[in-house]
């Protein structure tokens, strides 16, 4: 017996995503899910100036975005996260990291995921400093 495939699509910003570039923001196979990686975007697809609050929106976002299959971030087992880093620069910056590790203590209840960090020249729109992407088991986290 195959597991049922659930496409979620986040409203807002997630529906406008989809009709512009044809894909779902998360998809659940069975317990396990995936998501797209989420930006720190407002429903009008603007990211705010300061990157504290870019990143705290993108896990505001990935929160949104497991929602519509099902699960939240305490079901969270793999963090990949991207980072625009200048050409050259030798290391994602403390700057991104302190707000990315208060983040995961006050989302994941205590869980510790696995997470791959990776610094990036380019991301999806010119103004993205960051992008967060996680794979979750739905109702792990209970």
């Amino acid at each position: 017996m195959s597991d049922t495939v659930t496409f979620g699509i986040v409203p807002g910003y997630g529906e406008k995503l989809h009709a512009a570039l044809g894909y779902s923001g998360a998809v659940r196979v069975g317990d396990r899910v995936e998501i797209s990686g989420q930006a720190g975007v407002d429903d009008d697809l603007v990211i705010p100036d300061a990157l504290e609050d870019e990143i705290v929106r993108a896990f505001d976002n990935v929160e949104r975005t497991l929602a519509t299959v099902g699960a939240t971030w305490k079901d969270v087992i793999h963090v990949n996260s991207y980072h625009k880093v200048a050409p050259g620069d030798d290391a994602i910056g403390d700057d991104h990291n302190a707000v990315m590790a208060d983040q995961f203590r006050r989302r994941l209840g205590g869980r510790a995921p696995v997470w791959t960090e990776t610094g990036v020249t380019v991301l999806g729109l010119p103004a993205m400093r960051v992008e967060i992407r996680v794979t979750a088991i739905a109702g792990s986290g209970d």
